[in-house]
């Protein structure tokens, strides 16, 4: 910039004379405005290319974003369609179950009629139910034994029961004993036609019930044998 200094306009002037001079500093100021007037043009193209790209990149990315927020949306109505035909389908599996259930009481029944030797000594587990109470996670329950056979003997001996199902998601088996204040003492039996055991029980909490199993024992004596009999029933409250 030193030689903008050295510059003397005085001198200039005198060398060129004013009307050279003025022409000279008009075209200095015309360069001047033109390179100006350039440049602004040039920064001026600049920004709008650079707008342009900036407003493509940005409709491209609301483009994206809607396809991502259609298919978000078909995603979601198609997890609900499975939701539905899943809790359709254990429903109907349910009532299956509850059906065969059903199926093998009849079945069981007719077995007692006549084919009374199934059973461990003419004992036959007839039925067994559970209800609920106004207590929460507090279940009676209802055992009924008979004894079957022509030339009948008092039937001696016990009853296990246990609880099979989900507890905080992992499989658990509950017996009785540790769910209830009954003893072997009041789960006993003797009888020589039928005899009905009941009782109360209180399952944990986030505890899912699924199955009940019975077992009938026959303790050895004099006049009997020792003989297990075992029942497993779908947990079903009546």
């Amino acid at each position: 910039m030193n030689w903008l200094a050295k510059i003397n306009l005085s001198v200039v002037v005198t060398r060129l004379g004013p009307f050279k001079s003025a022409v000279f500093l008009v075209a200095v100021i015309g360069l001047c405005l033109f390179i100006g007037y350039r440049l602004g043009n040039f920064y001026h193209h600049y920004q709008e290319s650079t707008l342009t790209k900036q407003k493509l990149r940005l409709d491209d990315l609301y483009r994206q974003q809607a396809r991502q927020v259609e298919r978000i949306h078909t995603l979601e109505v198609e997890l609900a369609v499975e939701q539905l035909a899943n809790q359709s389908a254990q429903l109907t599996l349910k009532e299956t179950a509850e059906q065969h259930f059903q199926v093998k009481k009849q079945l069981a029944f007719y077995e007692k009629v006549m084919a009374p030797e199934k059973g461990a000594g003419g004992l036959v587990i007839d039925n067994v139910k559970v209800s609920t109470t106004q207590s929460e996670n507090h279940y009676s329950f209802q055992v009924i034994l008979i004894q079957q056979l022509l030339k009948k003997r008092y039937a001696k001996g016990y009853v296990e029961l246990a609880i099979t199902g989900s507890l905080n998601n992992k499989p658990t088996r509950l017996n009785l004993v540790d769910i209830s204040s009954l003893t072997r003492k009041d789960l006993g039996f003797s009888f020589k036609y039928f005899q009905v055991l009941e009782g109360a029980m209180t399952l944990p909490d986030n505890f899912i019930a699924e199955k009940i199993e019975i077992t009938a024992v026959l303790t050895k004596s004099k006049w009997q044998k020792y003989q297990k009999l075992e029942q497993t029933n779908p947990w079903v409250l009546e």
